[in-house]
């Protein structure tokens, strides 16, 4: 179907307002369906356009597409330098350095090599897109950090490397599309060099300005609450077509140094707009991909053959490899993170948008095989989006770099309840850590057994030492209702509203204390607070384990379990879900509940332990399900130990 001759189906505001909806949903359903999302954006993208021509961008828009795009790409890389604050590099700083500064050049050598060899490109387009081909991906990392769930060292790596490199990938295509255009046309090499350096320069310089100026107006308040993000995103818009003026394509490198300048400001209102960034980053990239995807050509595509197949292999099993260890060699980083990170470089947004605009740039000096560059870089996009997509979390896990495939609870609060939880989930090979910045709290804890963390959650020393993507729920559970409600508040919009929890607040029925439904967290089964919980256990409640079969279902449970408190659920794949109320109280075979049993079940429950004959026992707990009892000592009373 030749898109420039058939009539258009939609106009600019339905066919905007598609593009979002297709972005979203696509999203949802791959947050729905556990898959990736840039997969699915990608299949929807080339379903409504090149497959069926339902919506055909160039056509429904008009000439706005391609300036929409390096919008949001200028916004995504801002708020992808927003993430780039110095302290949390930590030890994995030494790696991202040489990624930049050896990966860059090494990069660059083999992407070259990989593009002559393979794809059979001359020099001047190989040198050209082997520039471009530094960039990894910012659009497509942060997707896949999230949904494989990486320790912080390799997932801070990746995320760097990504932005970090990405202006200085489009800079150095822009660097060697100079030389080209000047071998081919009256520009001479100085001049072509001063227009580069000068632009790099003048880039620089913008992005430094512009995020000093943001800081310093935001620290002396000369600008009200209500206005920072619309001023922030206009300076952001400013400071790209400023910086373009001079060099095409430099104001990527200014609006990146302008949001790291800003991420390493310490600015108190930061996770305020780096939170609503990160909402409009997410929109941003739906409708980018959407676009890329839909403005696909078939025709153009069907210019590649089988070397193209060639060319996707040799850079993602030889090209990129190599960069990644031969810059990683002698860090401090283990091998098996090394591996990971050089089998994952999925390519994305800026990677096609700034190819297509080069590859003709090309064509029209003369080149012709500058007209490949564009459907080579989306087959690269394709592949290696889908490849990665449905790779990483398997790989980290086949390399031991993910740890436990179920994420964990993270308990903020050292007490003999969260102990208790603590111990039973751990048993159950739940993962879980226990948070107090009380380190006479965490004694008992400590001893038994449990990982824990001395310090305030919210604080700089937990964002660098915990790792808050081992976690899917939290759980504040201190003697202080006002913390407990600050954490729940603060890390809601990071784990989502529905994985937070808290012990209910100590007279929180009363009106004159009830709080905003938009603070505080989800409040246990029960409604105790965690002073009523602590004397229940005192009273000789126990934690207790059950398994359900086949043969004990979750009715037997009920029926042998009168006056129960079930709190927490854990599947047979170890995935933990908190019990809210009886109606969430749902399970199959292979489910275990973790509970807390009154005393006369629990007497129950001891006198059969002490028992040797199986039938005694089952006849004194009543319930042939696998049960286990989780002990823990009452150091203030040696009586009630269970």
């Amino acid at each position: 179907m030749d898109a420039g001759q058939t009539e258009a189906l939609l106009n600019p505001v339905q066919a905007i307002a598609l593009v979002g909806m297709l972005g979203v949903g696509a999203q949802w359903l791959a947050w729905r369906f556990q898959l990736p999302a840039i997969v699915l954006m990608l299949a929807v993208g080339l379903l409504v356009g090149p497959a069926t021509g339902l919506f055909i961008p160039d056509r429904d828009i008009g000439p706005l597409v391609q300036p929409l795009i390096s919008v949001a790409v200028a916004i995504i890389l801002f708020e992808g330098g927003l993430t780039l604050n110095f302290r949390s590099l930590a030890d994995a700083r030494p790696a991202v350095r040489r990624l930049v500064w050896i990966g860059g050049p090494l990069g660059w050598l083999f992407s070259s090599l990989a593009l002559a060899w393979g794809a059979g490109l001359g020099w001047e387009s190989s040198i050209v897109f082997g520039g471009v081909m530094i960039v990894t991906g910012p659009t497509v990392i942060a997707p896949m950090l999230r949904q494989a769930r990486l320790p912080s060292r390799p997932a801070q790596v990746l995320q760097w490397e990504a932005i970090v490199n990405d202006p200085i990938g489009v800079l150095v295509a822009v660097l060697a599309l100079e030389a080209v255009l000047a071998s081919y046309t009256a520009i001479t090499w100085t001049d072509a060099f001063w227009t580069v350096t000068g632009g790099i320069a003048f880039a620089t310089a913008i992005g430094l300005a512009a995020g000093v100026a943001i800081t310093a107006a935001f620290r002396r308040n000369l600008v009200p609450e209500y206005m920072k993000v619309p001023v922030l995103f206009v300076t952001v818009l400013a400071a790209f077509a400023l910086a373009d003026t001079w060099l095409h394509e430099s104001g990527l490198l200014a609006v990146t140094i302008m949001g790291l300048v800003i991420a390493n400001a310490e600015l108190p209102s930061y996770s305020e707009l780096y939170r609503f960034k990160e909402h409009a980053t997410i929109l941003l990239v739906s409708g980018v991909f959407i676009l890329i995807a839909a403005s696909m050509d078939f025709a153009v595509l069907g210019q590649l053959n089988w070397r193209a197949g060639l060319f996707v292999l040799l850079v993602v099993l030889v090209a990129r490899p190599l960069t990644v260890l031969l810059s990683l060699r002698g860090t401090n980083l283990p091998f098996n993170e090394q591996l990971l990170i050089a089998l994952t470089g999925p390519r994305g947004v800026v990677l096609v948008a700034v190819s297509g605009i080069f590859g003709n740039q090309l064509v029209q000096v003369g080149i012709e095989d500058g007209a490949l560059i564009a459907p080579l870089a989306f087959a690269l996009v394709l592949v290696t989006v889908v490849l990665h997509g449905f790779t990483l979390a398997p790989l980290a896990r086949s390399l031991g770099v993910s740890g436990s495939g179920a994420p964990g609870l993270l308990i903020v609060g050292g007490n003999r309840f969260t102990t208790g939880l603590a111990k039973a989930l751990k048993n159950q090979e739940v993962d879980v850590l226990i948070a107090d910045p009380n380190l006479a709290h965490l004694r008992l804890p400590r001893s038994e057994g449990i990982p824990v963390f001395y310090g305030d959650i919210l604080g700089e020393a937990a964002e660098n030492s915990v790792e808050f993507i081992a976690f899917q729920d939290i759980l504040a559970a201190t003697d202080n209702d006002a913390y407990n409600t600050l954490v729940a508040t603060d890390l809601a919009p990071e784990f989502g509203r529905d994985a937070i929890w808290q012990v209910v607040r100590h007279k929180d029925d009363r009106p004159r204390h009830s709080l905003p439904a938009g603070l505080g967290g989800q409040t246990l089964n029960g409604g105790q607070t965690l002073t009523q919980l602590e004397d229940m256990l005192r009273e000789g409640w126990i934690f207790r384990t059950t398994r359900l079969t086949d043969e004990y279902t979750l009715e037997d449970w009920r029926a042998a379990r009168p006056g129960v408190l079930p709190l927490i659920l854990v599947s047979d794949k170890r995935v933990i879900s908190f019990v809210a109320d009886d109606a969430s109280l749902k399970g199959g075979a292979g489910t275990r509940i973790i509970s807390l049993i009154p005393p006369e079940i629990a007497e129950a429950i001891r006198k059969a332990a002490t028992d040797a004959t199986p039938a005694s026992a089952l006849s004194a707990t009543g319930d042939p399900g696998a049960e286990r009892v989780t002990p823990l000592p009452d150091r203030t009373d040696p009586a009630a130990s269970a």
